[in-house]
């Protein structure tokens, strides 16, 4: 889920999270190369790059703040009943996660039928839905505007296994800047307290 949804299921936010992470990578690959970004026959500027980074935002900016406010009010430590240390902290950080990018689930030894969770992941649940919304349209409509362009050769082919290479290395990149001090607070800590 911190990936960015990316395997597309019946609603289409996975395949939206895809098309963006293919725009970035296009962008990325044409700098790495000295080639124009375009994707599809559509050039990728300085307009396009900054929705783009904007809906990569998004996410950290809702599950980061949400998770630091439960775990620093009784309201938010309290849903722990029996999990505490880097576990509490993978339950609470997931259960914005899944909220932001899901239905909302929790693990079990969470209790998160509270006024504070149910308010809070709400929260999350509705910016998932309706802010990762604006940034997508505003960029389907500053493509809809370009006049469509030639692909030639100096364009990234984005049909190449190199390019799928970059993809998902960018994709790993991406959530890795954005949530792994979380995931080492959290579930890498966890893990190595297993092996004590």
């Amino acid at each position: 889920m911190l990936l960015g949804e990316l395997v597309y299921g019946g609603l289409g936010t996975g395949l939206t999270s895809m098309i963006l992470a293919a725009l970035l990578t296009s962008f990325i690959a044409g700098l790495m190369t000295g080639r124009g970004a375009a994707y599809l026959g559509n050039s990728i500027g300085v307009g396009e790059m900054r929705l783009i980074s904007l809906y990569v935002l998004i996410a950290p900016f809702i599950i980061l703040p949400l998770t630091a406010l439960a775990l620093m009010t009784a309201a938010g430590r309290a849903g722990l009943t029996t999990n505490l240390g880097p576990h509490g902290l993978t339950s609470i950080a997931f259960a914005y996660a899944s909220s932001f990018a899901n239905n909302g689930q929790n693990f079990a030894g969470m209790n998160v039928n509270s006024p504070f969770f149910n308010y809070t992941t709400a929260l999350a649940m509705l910016a998932g839905r309706f802010l990762l919304t604006f940034p997508m349209l505003a960029l389907a409509g500053a493509f809809a505007e370009q006049r469509r362009r030639v692909i030639t050769e100096g364009s990234v082919p984005a049909e190449s296994p190199a390019f799928a290479v970059l993809l998902v290395a960018m994709i790993l990149v991406v959530a890795g800047l954005n949530f792994l001090p979380l995931l080492c607070m959290g579930p890498v800590v966890e893990h190595l307290m297993l092996w004590h």
